[in-house]
């Protein structure tokens, strides 16, 4: 593992009752399109000032052109006053050309390359179905520094699908970190033991973004007096003790592990289904989750390190000069949110949170 990083914030700040830090970065979140995108970007924007945006659309975004024309769409999504900075990124599939993904990144328009195993997860039968088919991408990812980010799970029937992750990092992951020894690689909403100790063992071009769901829930969520399909995330929450080891990395100052949200909206019709989606809608009360987390573990003074420092550090982009606060007072989660005629459970409805992000210029309880 590399050294503990203790930070010190600027202009951060933390009292018993407010907590400031250095306005944190969202490095894994799904904006949707259409009627969804207004909402979850909004909800994004409004902790976040830069967010890495899932390219698994349908069509998935494979090409520049349709790179900008979403990021396009996004901010004219939000309102005039949100400061948000989407960075896109490629969905890898096993036909994509190289030549497209490096122009994309020498342009900024791609910050990195998303790989999704194929029908690992929401809208990814387009993915790779072997990774050996993408190596010459990989190669020229690593020529010009590109990060890779990887959905880390095996997709056989065969396997397990609590253990689908453990087999990726020994079958896929490891051949790659072997094979690429200096391509930047983000395992990304990492769900076990195996995971946090696979990363703090490899080398510094290793990281990985942790959940805010992950941290608090485990299996038995799924299963609580019945079937729960608004805890039903891919990948899947597991074991208790895989979450008290990711409680424990995402607090330890280590600057390979850092925040993603891994928000993913779905209308509650397509979650109480007999075939339900995939995804935990956090971006609401994401920061007042991974606060409450982090005050549970004695670990407050950690946090702005985990959301707003790591990250960017890792990808080598500045740090943000603005702050967010949030009080300590009761937050009640609604139900329910609306969009239009779609109706969305975000994460922690009908719960009560301990802490509140109170946007600048807002009116909010102290």
């Amino acid at each position: 593992m590399e050294d503990i990083i203790t930070t010190s914030a600027l202009p951060g700040q933390f009292s018993d009752n407010t907590l400031t830090l250095r306005q944190p970065d969202d490095w894994h979140v799904h904006l949707r399109d259409g009627d969804m995108l207004k909402l979850a970007a909004d909800y994004t924007a409004r902790q976040f000032a830069r967010a890495i945006v899932m390219p698994n659309l349908v069509p998935p975004i494979t090409t520049v052109s349709a790179a900008a024309a979403y990021r396009g769409r996004i901010m004219a999504a939000l309102s005039e006053e949100r400061a948000f900075t989407p960075l896109m990124t490629a969905y890898l599939t096993d036909e994509i050309n190289p030549d497209e993904i490096e122009a994309g990144f020498l342009d900024g328009v791609f910050t990195a390359c998303k790989l999704y195993p194929a029908n690992a997860t929401t809208n990814s039968a387009a993915g790779v179905t072997d990774v050996r088919r993408i190596w010459s991408t990989l190669e020229r990812m690593q020529k010009i520094d590109m990060p890779l980010l990887v959905h880390g799970e095996v997709v056989s029937p065969d396997i397990d699908i609590f253990d689908r992750e453990a087999v990726f990092l020994e079958t896929v992951l490891g051949p790659v970190l072997k094979d690429f020894p200096a391509l930047r690689v983000v395992l990304e909403h990492i769900t076990t033991e195996d995971s946090v100790q696979f990363v703090e063992a490899a080398g510094s071009n290793l990281a990985a973004t942790i959940t805010a769901h992950h941290l608090r829930i485990d299996r038995n969520a799924m299963f609580d007096g019945g079937l729960r399909p608004h805890a039903y995330c891919l990948p899947v929450a597991k074991r208790r003790h895989h979450r008290a080891a990711l409680r424990k990395a995402a607090v330890s100052g280590s600057p390979k592990f850092f925040l993603g949200t891994d928000s993913a909206p779905h209308p509650k019709h397509e979650k109480e289904s007999a075939c339900g989606c995939a995804g935990i809608f956090s971006a609401p009360v994401a920061l007042e989750s991974y606060a409450q987390t982090f005050e549970e573990e004695g670990a407050l003074d950690r946090l702005e390190g985990f959301a707003s420092e790591f990250g960017p550090r890792f990808y080598r982009l500045p740090l943000n000069e603005g702050s967010v606060t949030l009080h300590r007072v009761a937050q009640d989660v609604p139900d329910l949110m609306t969009c239009g005629d779609i109706d969305i459970v975000p994460f922690h409805a009908g719960q009560s949170l301990g802490w509140r992000f109170v946007e600048e210029g807002s009116q909010g309880e102290t």
